[in-house]
């Protein structure tokens, strides 16, 4: 049985990568969703997917100049509708706690930092500490496109189930090689020009494959069809269905 994934959370009904968007998962039985993360000047772990405030907030600039107490005054709502105005920009530890409450698994990616080692060290800990409040019956998925990062998340926490992001143009024949380095579990992998092919070859190889960003039904179900194991969406709350076959 394949899984939805909520792209950036309920992503096309609510603004991305908010717990209003995450939030809205447990009311379409959506159990799965997909969030991105990345670090803040004062070593807050916030839920973002850009490195700038530009297209989501009502605020411009880097995320690494904030801090903690700016995060309530930044309106991460009100670019997608004045209904979800006031919104707040999240942090991993309210997502953790979101997750607990409304049993939400989650696919968390982690960003690729852009200040360099000691920084990335920083977010790889904090995304770890954070987590480790998980109740015990919560799944995550920590994916990234960074394998250097992803490794030495492994190497920190070897218990985490580990996924790497792969575009369409970096998706070559060394995959399995790359995969077993790492050390992960799962392969996400651009919907654009994947086979029927591939997704046998890394399902006989026992490795998870996760497709992104999938938005048309049909795509989905003859991927599902074809035997992927998740399918990352805007549209978690029309397809929903197709996670049981129904």
């Amino acid at each position: 049985m394949a899984r939805i994934f909520a792209h950036r959370g309920m992503s096309a009904i609510a603004p991305e990568n908010t717990l209003a968007a995450i939030g809205q998962c447990a009311d379409y039985g959506v159990t799965w969703f997909e969030a991105d993360v990345d670090i803040i000047a004062d070593g807050t772990v916030v839920v973002i997917h850009d490195s700038h405030l530009d297209r989501t907030t009502n605020r411009t600039g880097s995320i690494y100049d904030l801090q903690a107490s700016d995060l309530e005054n930044i309106d991460t709502g009100s670019w997608f509708s004045q209904e979800f105005a006031g919104e707040g920009l999240p942090t991993l530890a309210q997502l953790v706690e979101l997750m607990n409450e409304k049993k939400l698994n989650g696919n968390i990616e982690i960003k690729s930092n852009e200040q360099g080692t000691e920084r990335t060290y920083q977010l790889i800990d904090a995304v770890i500490a954070e987590l480790e409040k998980l109740d015990d019956d919560r799944e995550v998925l920590i994916s990234s496109f960074n394998q250097l990062l992803l490794a030495e998340l492994k190497r920190r926490a070897p218990h985490l189930r580990l996924g790497v992001l792969f575009s369409k143009e970096a998706l070559g024949y060394d995959w399995r090689s790359i995969v077993e380095l790492v050390g992960a579990d799962a392969i996400h992998v651009d919907e654009d020009g994947l086979t029927r092919e591939m997704v046998q070859i890394a399902r006989s190889a026992g490795v998870e494959i996760n497709v992104w960003t999938v938005n048309s039904r049909a795509r989905a179900n003859e991927l599902i069809n074809w035997g992927v194991d998740g399918v990352i969406t805007d549209e978690a709350h029309t397809f929903i269905e197709l996670e049981s076959g129904r």
